[in-house]
This record gives structure tokens, C-alpha cells and sequence, in this order.
């Protein structure tokens, strides 16, 4: 005798299209948040028959009920931090790379979804925190709180109650010392470029625990990625690059470092990492095989961005400059008895040019030269300034690119600097306009 007690609800169903393809759609549960269904749907392409096309749409439903059953019961109960921790472990990447992905792991995955188990990670958690992170870096959930400029224990009020401040996360109004120090937080959207690479960090973790046989499938394979932010570079002007070529000029060491990196267009840590046996000023030529890295005050010395040396053809008065430099160089290892090395950097603080200019050192002393100046800039903008400067020269793509020490062949450099390309095409468009010869055509009608 038939059972007549409730019949189970169908987990999945396969409708047909008017088109002959087949949708599939598969109970998945329910929102946590909304309390709405969850559906996962997928289409399958009509086949030569209808036959063909239901087997293949059974085939997608089974798939589909099986990522829900995974989910459901993951085959590990490790959670998020878990996988990171492991991750990390087998991760093979700078070390400045590395220490990117750490901080952005600490502050804005471990506090919001680092307890989670990895099975039971869903899509939608994941673009909840995207948006959480679009509206406030801090993750504030719309709390008030003080955000102090120090984490150390300060006095609040020194003149009266000399109590301390509020800790982060309590609600108490600043007191004096805090209105003119600390500051009300105020919601501030983290950049594109940093939820990318959160989602980065979370698509290979997941990706790696697929392969460790942690979880059957990533939910980051269905995350929506975060748009790729549109870089906008911002040179100086011509005016603005005199007055800073001008200024640092003042110390003719500082004007030698300001001028080879606007002319070459290198990175800061690659003109740290020079060393004279780099340089061949007899041919006007400087080979980049070296970057400094650095991570507050620990420096370490590196393969450039992309891992390939570069040569960069030096002008005439570029290479007048350098002999100057290395002349003054001499006089002051001979002031204290010593020799500049051969293998000394360029640019150096010590007599033998033993040891690199720190990176973060000429960072802050070109800012606070620019600010003295009053122009909006910083260091890396000399690059862009060296960029731009070639493209309105009318030096083709893949010369500026190998310039730069951009991958791609040029791709990246195209990407980077496309405003500028197409004001140079837009020139040369007027230029060839003005030379064009035109044909003897009547002006009228008749």
C-alpha cells in the first residue's frame, strides 16, 4: 500500500524554453539574512534532439544538488582561518607581496569571516562583506566610536581629569585632548584595488583547499570579482617638474637622484638598488638588475618588479651628471681615507657607497620637497611624468614599455597611460592634416 503520509519537496526542477534549451534550477536553502529561497540555476544549450538535451540537464541537476550536499556537510570542519594559516604557509610571493596579503588577512578577514567553517562559506556572505568593505574600511556596522592617532595609553585631558581615553569601540563623546589629537570615526570606502586584492587572497586559499580536497567546490568562483579600478596617473606639469628639478638642485646628490629618476622613468627601488658597475657611462647606458625592498625599517635587496633586468640608454647631459656625482663621490671617500667600491650604490649615504639609500627615506624627502613647493605630487609621479613625456614625444608603445620595465609588451603601459596615447594620436591626426596635400575640387555646385 502506497505511503500516505507528506510527499518530500523536489530539491531541483528542469524547465523547458521556448528556444528548445532547458533551465535547471536547484533548491539551495535559505538566506540567512533576507529569509528568502536560494536557487541555483543554470541553462543548458539546446542539443540535436530533446532527448540529448534532458540527459545533459539530469547530468547539470546532479552537479548542481551535489555542491548543495558538499555545502551542507563539508568534508572538513576547518575554518577560514585554518585555510589561511595553511595557505600562507605554501605561498610562494615577495615579501613585500606577502606582507600586503597579511595585513589585508588581519584587518578585513579574519574579524569578519575567519571563524566561518570553509564548507559552509557561502556566496552571498562573501559579497556581503565586499559591500561591508565599500562602505567602511573599518568595518564599523554603523557604530560611533573615537579613532585614536596612537594605540598606546594616552591621557585625554592633561590641564583637568587626566583620565584615559574611551578605548576604540566604546561610545563616550572625545574629551578635549581627543578633539584636538583623535577624531570621530567617519566611514571611509576601502579603494577597489584593495577588495580586489582581498578577493584575490580569498580565490586562491579556497582554490587551494579544491586542491587539498578540503571543500568539492569554491563559492569565490561564483563571487562577482571587484572592477578592476581605471588607473589614473597625474605627472607634473613641465612647470611643476622645473620647480622640483630647481629645488633639489640645492643639493646637487638629491638633484642627481630627482633627475635620473624623472629621465629613466624607474622605480624608487630600483634606483636605490643601483650600483656603479651597473652603469656604463662610457656608452650611456644603466642596467636595472636590483630593487630595494623594504618594510618600515627592514631593507632587503631584490629582483626587479618583473624579474628581468633592463637596460635604459642614458642622454649626453644625463651622463655629465653622473660623472659629476661619481666625481664628488670620490672626494668624499678620499676626505676619510677610503675608496667608493665598485660595487657600491649610486646612491649612497656612506663615504664607500657600501650601503643603499633607504627608499621610504627619499619618498618623505621628495614630499616634503613638493610641499614646500605647494604642488600636489609624490615620487612615483616621475615615473608617469617620464611615461607621458615619451608618448607626447612620439616614441612608439613597446620603446616606452621596455623604458619602464612593464610586462605585457606594452599592454600594461597601453592600460596605464591610454589618455595620453590618444592626446598623442589626436596630434599627430592635426599634424598629418596640416601636411596633407588636398585635391582641386570646385567649391560649387555647378
Amino acid at each position: 500500500m502506497a505511503s500516505t503520509g507528506p510527499r518530500r519537496r523536489a530539491r531541483g526542477n528542469i524547465t523547458w524554453l521556448s528556444s528548445g534549451s532547458a533551465r535547471v534550477s536547484v533548491y539551495a536553502g535559505v538566506d540567512q539574512l533576507t529569509g528568502k529561497q536560494i536557487r541555483l540555476r543554470e541553462t543548458v544549450a539546446a542539443r540535436a534532439t530533446r532527448r540529448e538535451t534532458e540527459r545533459e540537464a539530469q547530468k547539470v541537476q546532479t552537479r548542481l544538488l551535489n555542491q548543495v550536499d558538499d555545502r551542507r556537510s563539508p568534508r572538513t570542519e576547518a575554518t577560514v582561518n585554518e585555510l589561511l594559516d595553511r595557505w600562507l604557509d605554501v605561498l610562494d610571493i615577495e615579501r613585500k607581496t606577502r606582507a600586503g596579503y597579511v595585513s589585508k588577512i588581519e584587518k578585513h578577514v579574519r574579524p569578519t569571516i575567519g571563524r566561518l567553517a570553509v564548507g559552509r562559506v557561502k556566496v552571498e556572505t562573501v559579497e556581503g562583506l565586499y559591500g561591508s568593505l565599500r562602505r567602511c574600511r573599518d568595518h564599523c556596522r554603523g557604530r560611533k566610536f573615537v579613532q585614536h592617532r596612537t594605540e598606546r595609553e594616552h591621557v585625554c585631558d592633561e590641564h583637568s581629569s587626566r583620565r584615559r581615553c574611551a578605548k576604540d569601540g566604546e561610545s563616550s563623546a572625545p574629551c578635549r585632548w581627543c578633539e584636538r589629537v583623535c577624531r570621530q570615526h567617519v566611514c571611509t570606502p576601502l579603494s577597489a584595488g584593495s577588495i580586489r586584492v582581498v578577493h584575490a587572497i580569498l580565490s586562491g586559499a579556497f582554490r587551494r583547499g579544491v586542491r587539498w580536497g578540503w571543500i568539492s567546490t569554491s563559492p569565490i568562483d561564483q563571487v562577482e570579482a571587484p572592477s578592476v579600478p581605471r588607473p589614473n596617473p597625474a605627472p607634473p606639469s613641465a612647470d611643476e617638474a622645473a620647480d622640483l628639478l630647481t629645488e633639489a638642485w640645492k643639493d646637487p646628490d638629491w638633484g642627481t637622484f630627482v633627475w635620473f629618476t624623472m629621465t629613466t622613468g624607474a622605480r624608487r627601488g630600483e634606483v636605490c638598488g643601483l650600483r656603479w658597475n651597473d652603469l656604463d657611462l662610457s656608452s650611456g647606458v644603466a642596467t636595472f638588475r636590483s630593487s630595494i625592498g623594504q618594510i618600515a625599517g627592514v631593507q632587503w635587496e631584490k629582483d626587479p618588479k618583473t624579474h628581468q633586468h633592463r637596460r635604459v640608454t642614458l642622454d649626453p647631459e644625463l651622463v655629465e651628471v653622473l660623472v659629476e656625482h661619481r666625481g664628488r663621490c670620490d672626494d668624499r671617500a678620499r676626505a676619510v681615507d677610503t675608496k667608493v667600491r665598485r660595487d657600491g650604490f649610486v646612491f649612497s649615504p656612506v663615504p664607500d657607497c657600501g650601503r643603499q639609500t633607504s627608499p621610504d627615506t627619499v619618498t618623505q624627502r621628495y614630499g616634503r620637497m613638493a610641499t614646500r613647493l605647494g604642488i600636489r605630487t609624490h615620487l612615483h609621479c616621475l615615473r608617469h611624468y617620464s611615461a607621458t613625456e615619451l608618448i607626447a614625444a612620439g616614441v612608439d608603445i613597446r620603446t616606452v614599455a621596455g623604458r619602464l620595465g612593464h610586462a605585457g609588451g606594452g599592454a600594461t603601459t597601453l592600460r596605464t597611460y591610454t589618455a595620453f596615447v590618444l592626446e598623442a594620436d589626436q596630434r599627430a591626426a592635426s599634424a598629418l592634416a596640416a601636411r596633407r596635400p588636398r585635391p582641386r575640387r570646385s567649391l560649387s555646385g555647378g
